[in-house]
């Protein structure tokens, strides 16, 4: 269990809200920590700095919430983005200005394209030398421009308690995301009368929640009318808390379902309509219905290139349903014959009362059964050699698939996404959209801090794992038991995987000689660290790591030259599949 250095009961929160809320003249920093406490914020992640020096001047003895201090600012904006999407709270982070806020850059993207709610706080140089090109000083909110929700440049202390209302609720509604308050050294000093602020008037700003009546009867009309219909269910249907709807609606109309990598643990993996996850690493069921089927009803995905292949060929012969948030998701990638504008939960709730079974997909649902019978994943075990696929399956069948499981970016990300089977939503913690490396263990941080009495388990390759190695300390500290698990093949994998398929074994800068002693690494850290090459040795690892009471590191020796299929090569539909060992 994670050590907390606050416990804060119901009853003793309101108190504390109620004493944080009283007017009186306090400093700019005083107000941003009161504030968050008013946001139901209980955890932050940051690296202090001259800028926002006031800030934590004022968090000295504070207890309301945990502040953790993280080895490197990127680990605080990956760990706030873990804590928020496996908690479905706002994740917030701290950081100084200049190269404190420059370093939060490809955290804040990958949040964007994820649509992750954060708070990301930055300080700046005094108002005064703004412009000047002051020491630290950098354009933070003109550089993230592209890359936020929104963006605050606080000018006057007064409007700070308003800002920052306003902040928490831009990034967790509509299409969530991060938005960012630069806050001047001079501001976070200067004192003024705080007023709480609890009402948001943005003109200009009021997402769509409710469809419109006449689409949902336009999408259960196509479901009557369909012969081969589809579900693809994204990351919207768990941002927006819809997996019970989801289940509802495909059990009435008992319509198959595939389910995005950032979708898995939207649908139970055991019901018997999932396909699995489609696009360049999916299952062949899913893709190969994704091609023949006459009706395809996105739920909250953004039919992404990974997804879709070639958009040329994509779903030639089926109606197009996108349910979203965002109406500038729809239509963008693929023509749409029923856009259905709101939040998913909300769509789904009005589509349960009307919704019906397929009746005329019964040869439909037939074909789907028999297709994932006879092509599941699948790869070629070794009794001399250590599989990463049969280590995830190690790691499912010991946590019962009821862990959360982060991972980095590469071919264990694929695998882990392919053998891992999820039954609850916010148990996926990955980076999908910008794919960024480094983001796994991190990312598992927050999710533990999150969820102090789950499993959590980071997977890493050994290439990502060295972009974020120093957050081991943390762990260590504040004892966060997170399991980090390091798929070890002495390479750039994927990157290795297409230069090998599709750059005809032109091996380019690719070998990861050189890299730690990933067990040593772990114990200089204080953290207790395993190493297997064989399965007997991973059973016996991993067990123990288990049952550690707090963080562990495992290094698992994989095979070299393993590769990910299916896989479809860019440029390709999504039904030109390369099978590998499944052929």
């Amino acid at each position: 269990m994670v050590t907390q250095s606050v416990s804060v009961t119901l009853k003793s929160k309101e108190e504390v809200k109620e004493r944080m809320s009283k007017p009186e003249v306090i400093s700019g920093s005083e107000i941003l920590l009161r504030s968050l406490v008013l946001e139901d914020v209980d955890c932050v992640f940051g690296y202090p700095g001259g800028a926002v020096l006031y800030i934590y001047d004022a968090m000295h003895g504070f207890s309301d919430f945990n502040h953790v201090l993280t080895r490197h600012e990127q680990g605080a904006i990956h760990a706030a983005d873990g804590y928020a999407r496996a908690s479905g709270k706002v994740g917030v982070c701290i950081a100084t200005s200049g190269p404190g806020a420059t370093n939060l850059v490809t955290g804040i993207a990958t949040a964007y394209m994820d649509s992750v709610p954060l708070v990301v706080i930055t300080g700046n140089v005094i108002s005064s030398l703004i412009g000047t090109d002051a020491f630290q000083e950098a354009d933070i909110t003109g550089i993230t421009m592209p890359i936020t929700k929104h963006s605050y440049m606080v000018r006057d202390v007064e409007d700070l308690p308003r800002i920052i209302h306003e902040a928490f609720h831009i990034a967790n509604t509509g299409r969530k995301g991060p938005v960012l308050i630069d806050i001047p050294k001079d501001v976070s000093a200067a004192k003024t009368l705080f007023k709480p602020v609890t009402e948001v008037s943005i003109r200009g700003y009021n997402p769509t929640v409710s469809p419109n009546k006449l689409q949902v009867d336009k999408l259960i009309k196509a479901i009557e009318a369909s012969e081969r219909p589809l579900i693809l269910a994204g990351g919207g249907v768990v941002y927006s808390g819809a997996h019970e709807e989801l289940l509802e609606f495909v059990t009435k109309t008992d319509i198959p379902i595939t389910t995005t990598l950032l979708g898995l643990g939207g649908f139970p993996s055991g019901n018997d309509l999932w396909l699995g996850m489609p696009g360049m690493h999916g299952t062949y069921t899913a893709n190969k219905s994704i091609q023949s089927a006459d009706l395809l009803i996105n739920i909250g995905a953004r039919f992404d290139d990974r997804v879709t292949g070639k958009l040329a060929g994509f779903a030639p012969l089926a109606k197009i349903v996108h349910i979203d948030i965002d109406p500038a998701e729809i239509g963008k990638n693929v023509p749409t014959d029923i856009p259905i504008v709101g939040d998913v939960k909300t769509v789904l709730q009005q589509a349960n009362l009307l919704a019906k079974r397929a009746d005329k997909a019964d040869a439909w649902r037939e074909q789907i059964q028999e297709s994932k019978a006879q092509y599941p994943f699948s790869y070629k075990d070794s009794d001399t050699e250590l599989k990463p696929q049969w280590v995830v399956e190690m790691i499912h069948e010991t946590t019962n698939g009821d862990a959360i499981v982060t991972t980095d970016v590469g071919q264990h990300q694929m695998w882990a996404a392919q053998y891992y089977k999820f039954n609850k939503p916010r148990s996926w913690v990955t980076s999908g959209g910008l794919g960024t490396m480094g983001f796994g263990f991190p990312s598992a941080i927050g999710a533990q801090m999150a969820n102090p009495d789950r499993v959590v388990v980071s997977i890493n390759g050994d290439g990502g794992m060295q972009m974020c190695a120093q957050e081991l300390a943390i762990c260590a500290i504040n004892n966060i038991p997170v399991k980090v698990v390091i798929l070890n093949n002495q390479v750039l994998g994927m990157v290795r995987q297409w230069q090998e398929l599709i750059h005809e074994n032109r091996f380019s800068h690719i070998d990861l000689a050189g890299s730690p002693d990933f067990v040593k690494l772990a114990e200089a850290y204080g953290v207790k660290g395993f190493r297997a090459s064989n399965k007997e040795e991973a059973k016996v690892a991993w067990e123990e790591a288990l049952s550690h009471p707090g963080p562990a590191v495992v290094e698992f020796v994989v095979r070299r030259d393993e590769n990910v299929y299916p896989m479809v090569a860019q440029g390709s539909t999504i039904d030109q599949m390369i099978m590998g060992d499944a052929e």
